[in-house]
């Protein structure tokens, strides 16, 4: 009777014109019709999920899984039947759903360091529970092993990795600043894109066709100084799980992995601090309960102080007066509950790295600002015992700016891409053996490529309109994930996605023939008003991923997903910078589309304390880009990027082997990737398929965590990589006194390997404290409300001079023939010692 009511109401009857309505939302125009869309679609599923449950004989146990002492939902709480093999495992929000016949049960509750949560439930209703999982509390001098279950060898994930961020804190690290980046990058199958350059690799592809999300909001620039130092702030963060393969399809727009990083909540129980002062950079965190068990907040915040502590001992004639480096970052989360059925949780961050340079001598300033901010606003919602709902609207915005003056003259650039998105995402349990999720997501992107001004005097050069390139982006998805048999489990889904570029935009076409002095004839240009439809691209993203069990403690697993990747990162350096481009996919530039199938071998060992996993896989990837050769940045004025880009077709093999040891007083892991990764264009390299700067052929990484005992532990970490595939030139011809260089074939030359060894000791202050009772005698132990610890760290322990990039110079003098061209190796980082002070209280 609702839905009859809703359907005959006038907001519904304006769009009563499907056939016309659905080619107007092709084209994502207006989006009022898209959200009005998703609004009927949640009003019919709210609707027909109780009623296609009624008349059943079985009754559903749902809640939420939450630690008991800061009320934070728990990820990956196992709730089953006692002694039986019936259960689920809580999504990212906590939530579980269970399904049984009727009857008496003893359920249970467990996850790695907490108390086993056990009570009977007799199952003649739908039922709604809350359990509080208590943290472990083990003796002075216990050392635990406890395994963490067969979630290795059981689950459907191929390719998903998650990482403890207790665990991270504990390995060595650069200059005292906590990375979680380089810590994704010990992960066989990625790569670090080297000291000094942002982001990684992973499976071949390139640093863009990673998602990086945090809280759903997408980052484009995870790095600080250019590289050295990622912008999560481990303080705040609360889980991390990356996946390389088998991607679900919840999950789109990129080609080669998802890193999704969720914030913490904030303590809903007590009030909560944490920091550390470093070497270069200190960090507080601060949250706690603004309604006790209602409503939380945890806000986090992190700053360099280099500029401060160099100041000093600049002397004000120095040509380095008024030169400087410094970021922050800030994250901020705040959640409300609702109802027992609803959540609201708004979460946010800003982060800027800023560089100044002053030159007295020379009259010469710039100033180069950058960095992201993001915003989500989530609303969770228990629809029904079954059904688990989940609505977000997230912003993006990354800017970077170089600003330069000398004397009179100025020269600006500014770039960056801004994001407004919304998802609705469902989750419905009809049982335990099925966990079926769809949804719908949506986003506007607004593109500023590199956008010029300069000036001297009160002369303004005309280097074109300021360009701003709009595009939308959105894609429905559904999936299963259910047990064909005991041993055989199948995740299944379908993503399809659609993209359009809009205007205002200006194409330019350029043209063969020269003018009347020889300079290039002025391209012709094709203008598109605001909201014109411009080019569009839909693409279907098959998924699948399937495990069968060989025995208790082994299985194998398969992997399939294809993608399409709408957007691009454009890039004249060999390196990645803050200055690299983002840009939409044109009628120019057509989507990215890849394919990439997986095969692993999984076990189980020594009463599952041990992992172990090897896995091969084979990477396929279509419209890659590259500038043409001979490219310069001056030609992007009064042009299109993406005239100057050349398009071609990526490919990538390889076998990854891993052991993890995650419990115990030793533990950690090894890994180990052979890979190999090339490229081919037709406009490249004479047509020949070359290696892409990031080829490696050999990753090794060791990972290890020794706890001496319960104050003491030292971390370890060693690397090895092929050395980065980079163009040298063969020979050079002195011509009319200038030299000449001929270069060979594209990334033929190695440099080479990269590795190091880092090292680490952890002390900590006693965490409790001893008092005499007056009456009894007896000696009382309480925990210390205030705890810290001392971080020593040696970051390249031998001092090992890995390569940067490679430069020639020249000695003596041509006309005498005594002219020699040498090539010269930029190591960064030599033996680096550093010290942190953590604390919490």
């Amino acid at each position: 009777m609702v839905a009859r009511e809703f359907f005959r109401s006038p907001s519904f009857n304006k769009y009563g014109d499907f056939p016309a309505r659905i080619k107007e939302a092709a084209i994502f125009a207006p989006t009022k019709f898209m959200l009005r869309l998703v609004a009927i679609l949640t009003v019919l599923i709210s609707l027909w999920f109780p009623s296609a449950m009624m008349g059943q004989s079985r009754f559903t146990i749902s809640g939420e899984v939450r630690d008991a002492t800061t009320g934070e939902s728990l990820i990956g709480a196992l709730v089953g039947v006692k002694d039986r093999s019936k259960g689920v495992a809580t999504n990212v929000y906590g939530f579980f759903s269970l399904t049984l016949p009727s009857g008496d049960y003893s359920i249970t509750a467990t996850l790695v360091g907490y108390e086993t949560d056990v009570r009977t439930i007799v199952l003649n209703a739908d039922q709604r529970i809350v359990i509080e999982l208590k943290p472990k509390v083990y003796e002075q001098k216990t050392i635990v092993i406890e395994a963490e279950g067969k979630t290795n060898t059981e689950s459907t994930d191929i390719g998903k990795i998650e990482l403890e961020v207790e665990q991270i804190k504990k390995l060595p690290v650069l200059l005292g600043e906590i990375d979680i980046l380089k810590t994704i990058s010990l992960l066989p199958g990625v790569q670090s894109a080297g000291e000094g350059n942002a982001g990684f690799y992973v499976r071949g592809g390139g640093i863009d066709q990673n998602l990086i999300l945090l809280d759903n909001s997408v980052v484009y620039n995870a790095s600080h100084l250019f590289g050295f130092f990622s912008v999560f702030n481990a303080d705040a963060v609360k889980n991390l799980e990356l996946t390389k393969g088998g991607v679900p399809a919840n999950y789109g727009g990129r080609l080669a992995s998802v890193l999704d990083i969720n914030l913490k909540e904030g303590n809903a129980k007590d009030y909560n601090g944490a920091g550390g002062i470093g070497t270069v950079a200190s960090r507080f965190t601060v949250e706690g309960p603004i309604k006790k068990d209602t409503s939380s907040f945890i806000i986090s915040g992190r700053r360099t102080y280099i500029d401060a502590l160099v100041k000093p001992f600049i002397k004000p004639e120095s040509n380095f007066s008024g030169s400087g480096y410094y970021f922050y970052d800030l994250n901020a989360k705040f959640n409300y509950r609702i109802s027992r059925r609803d959540q609201l949780f708004i979460s946010g961050y800003f982060g800027r790295d800023v560089f100044s340079f002053s030159s007295a001598s020379a009259g010469f300033k710039t100033h180069i600002p950058w960095g992201n901010a993001t915003a989500t606003l989530r609303w969770n919602r228990v629809v029904n015992e079954r059904l688990f709902m989940n609505t977000l609207l997230t912003f993006t915005d990354y800017k970077f700016e170089f600003k330069a003056a000398q004397e009179s003259f100025t020269f600006g650039l500014k770039s960056g891409i801004r994001d407004y998105g919304a998802k609705v995402q469902w989750s419905y349990y009809p049982d335990y053996r099925h966990n079926i999720k769809f949804g719908f997501d949506y986003t506007f992107h607004d593109f500023t490529p590199n956008n010029t001004y300069a000036s001297s005097g009160d002369t303004q050069f005309d280097l074109g309109p300021r360009v701003h390139l709009y595009s939308h982006e959105a894609a429905l998805y559904a999936m299963d994930e259910f047990d064909l048999t005991e041993d055989f489990r199948i995740s299944a889904g379908i993503r399809l996605s659609h993209f359009i570029h809009v205007g205002p935009f200006d194409r330019y076409i350029p043209k063969e023939e020269t003018s009347l002095f020889g300079q290039p004839a002025e391209p012709e240009i094709i203008h598109y008003e605001k909201g014109k439809k411009i080019k569009s691209y839909t693409g279907p993203e098959p998924r699948l991923s399937m495990r069968y069990t060989l025995d208790k403690n082994s299985s194998i697993k398969l992997g399939y997903m294809r993608n399409y990747q709408y957007i691009h990162l454009t890039s004249l350096s060999p390196s990645s910078l803050p200055t690299d481009v983002w840009l939409p996919s044109t009628d120019v530039m057509r989507p990215q589309k890849g394919w990439q199938l997986s095969l692993g071998y999984f076990r189980n060992f020594d009463n599952d304390q041990w992992e172990s996993s090897v896995e091969i896989y084979y990477k396929d990837m279509q419209n890659v880009s590259e500038y043409r050769e001979g490219a310069q940045p001056q030609q992007t004025v009064k042009d299109n990027i993406d005239n100057l880009l050349v398009f071609g077709r990526g490919y990538s093999y390889g076998a990854e082997f891993f052991l993890k040891r995650r419990i115990g007083k030793l533990n950690g892991w090894a890994g180990y990737t052979w890979s190999k990764t090339e490229r081919v264009f037709d406009e490249i390299n004479d047509g020949n398929p070359y290696p892409a700067r990031w080829d490696r052929r050999h990753d090794v990484s060791f990972v290890a965590n020794y706890q001496l005992s319960k104050r003491v532990e030292f971390g370890f970490v060693f690397v090895y990589g092929t050395g980065n595939a980079i163009t040298l030139p063969l020979e050079r011809y002195f011509i009319e006194g200038r030299v000449v260089d001929i270069y060979g074939a594209r990334n033929s030359f190695r440099m080479a390997p990269y590795h190091r060894a880092d090292i680490s000791c952890t002390i900590h202050q006693k965490t409790v404290k001893r008092k005499k009772d007056k009456i009894s005698g007896e000696i009382i132990e309480r925990p210390k409300r205030f705890k810290s610890n001392w971080n020593f760290s040696v970051y390249n322990l031998y001092n090992r001079k890995n390569p940067y990039f490679i430069y020639f110079g020249t000695n003596g003098q041509l006309t005498n023939g005594t002219l020699q061209v040498r090539a010269y190796q930029v190591s960064l980082f030599p033996v680096l010692p550093s010290i942190t002070w953590n604390f919490e209280f």
